[in-house]
């Protein structure tokens, strides 16, 4: 049972756990490793080893709440995903947009690449990449570049280092969270809708919706 378990982790121990718990419940991904951009290097996340080595723990936890705690070790990823569905954050077209494209990115990055699992782009060239696929026909505003990266951000798709969100110079890593975010039959069906209907991706009134606390993917 989840109280007996519990109550053999030290205080320090229930206190980290009080805490990842809040921080997923907020940011759905927790993943193995943190990117230190100033060394150019990544560091093992203490909170995700914690979790694996207690997961059954948390799962019970969870569970009474209606959430979902799975894993993924090939990708050093762990997230929520909820039973109900109350938890869905509802993102605007740009955002959505943004979230497709960057998985196009991480997509043909990664087959360039042998050993390495960081995939790196900047802002500007995600515009780039957004005209040249037609999904937009001009550089957003700033104002949305900046609210939609910070949302991805948020949920753990996308880091940077120092410098704004919307300047054409900004690192951007994406972190393997987009790939169960947006699944390869969800870029697929973008690819055919962009050979079939450039431009097209989304209806002009249409909104995408990211659970909050799962990684069902967009909806």
């Amino acid at each position: 049972m989840f109280e007996e378990k519990y109550e053999k982790l030290s205080m320090t121990e229930q206190e980290s756990f009080k805490r990842i718990i809040n921080w997923m419940l907020a940011h759905t991904f927790l993943l193995q490793d943190s990117y230190v951009f100033d060394d150019s290097m990544k560091r093992t996340n203490p909170d995700y080893l914690f979790v694996e080595r207690n997961f059954e723990i948390f799962e019970e936890y969870l569970e009474y709440s209606g959430f979902r705690l799975e894993r993924d070790s090939n990708y050093g990823v762990i997230f929520l995903s909820s039973t109900y569905e109350f938890n869905r954050v509802k993102l605007d077209k740009m955002t959505t947009l943004m979230i497709y494209v960057l998985r196009v990115i991480y997509e043909e990055e990664r087959e360039k690449l042998s050993l390495s699992r960081d995939i790196f782009t900047s802002t500007g060239d995600l515009i780039h990449k957004m005209i040249s696929l037609g999904v937009i026909k001009k550089k957003p505003a700033n104002q949305a570049m900046r609210d939609g990266l910070r949302t991805l951000n948020r949920f753990r798709i996308v880091e940077k280092p120092e410098g704004s969100w919307e300047d054409a110079d900004t690192k951007l890593l994406i972190l393997p969270t987009i790939l169960f975010i947006v699944t390869n039959e969800r870029i697929s069906n973008m690819y055919r809708l962009l050979e079939e209907e450039p431009g097209e991706i989304l209806q002009e009134d249409e909104d995408e919706e990211i659970d909050q606390n799962a990684a069902d993917t967009l909806a």
